[in-house]
């Protein structure tokens, strides 16, 4: 079920607050906003909102043969760019960046937030469908610049699809095959990167992989190997 409501302030927030009451938030079920007025990304920050972009969020409810609940990332990300891939331009491909975003010819074109509450994770996404945020550190673009901006509730209905069929695969196959998938359509091995890491660290190197877990693996220029487990990655 897609449930679309003017205007909120996040989601997210709506959908962990429900799951706090108690309400069933079924998987499957979607809710959407029109406009969101306190829209949030990663590390809090904010997330720019316009009419005619997706904004929504859904849950998933852990079941104890799942796979770890961070690998959702990875899966959301899949889902994301199944939908997302057929509306883009042939000739500027569409790639995932770890951990939870979609770049179109190296801008950001979608974002994914994960949040949990228990045994339910909310996971939010927004995609530039009609316009386009002007961020200080990072290129963007929007769907809208190559052509009419797809519809939004068309875009919902194969996302969830997608999202579902994601879902499915990874309880039922496990993460091997997702990572393979991921690496096909993600950031090249041996790409120059730059990690903000939660202390502040900064980190310079090439990518080098997801490992069995979906962590993101780094070679850093003094030829050691690295687990990155959590923050900011800049492509060179």
């Amino acid at each position: 079920m897609l449930e679309v409501v003017a205007e909120t302030g996040s989601t997210n927030a709506d959908l962990l607050a429900r799951v706090a009451a108690g309400e069933m938030v079924r998987e499957g079920d979607w809710l959407l906003a029109d406009c969101q007025k306190a829209g949030r990304g990663r590390q809090g920050r904010e997330w720019f909102d316009s009419r005619g972009n997706f904004m929504g969020s859904t849950v998933v409810r852990l079941l104890p043969t799942d796979p770890a609940a961070h690998s959702l990332s990875l899966m959301a990300g899949l889902a994301l760019h199944e939908a997302v891939a057929p509306l883009c331009p042939p000739h500027i491909p569409s790639t995932l960046k770890w951990p939870n975003d979609v770049l179109l010819g190296g801008a950001k074109l979608a974002g994914i937030l994960l949040e949990r509450t228990g045994d339910v994770i909310v996971v939010g996404i927004g995609v530039n469908l009609a316009a386009v945020p002007a961020l200080p550190d990072r290129e963007t673009v929007a769907l809208s610049a190559f052509g009419p901006a797809p519809d939004r509730d068309a875009f919902a209905a194969t996302l969830a699809q997608a999202f579902a069929q994601e879902l499915g695969r990874w309880r039922n196959y496990g993460l091997d095959p997702q990572i393979r998938r991921w690496l096909a359509v993600g950031t090249p091995i041996g790409q120059r990167i730059t990690v903000h890491d939660p202390s502040g660290d900064k980190l310079t190197g090439q990518f080098a992989g997801l490992d069995s877990d979906g962590t993101l693996m780094m070679r850093l220029d003094d030829g050691r190997e690295r687990a990155i487990h959590a923050g900011d990655v800049i492509l060179a």
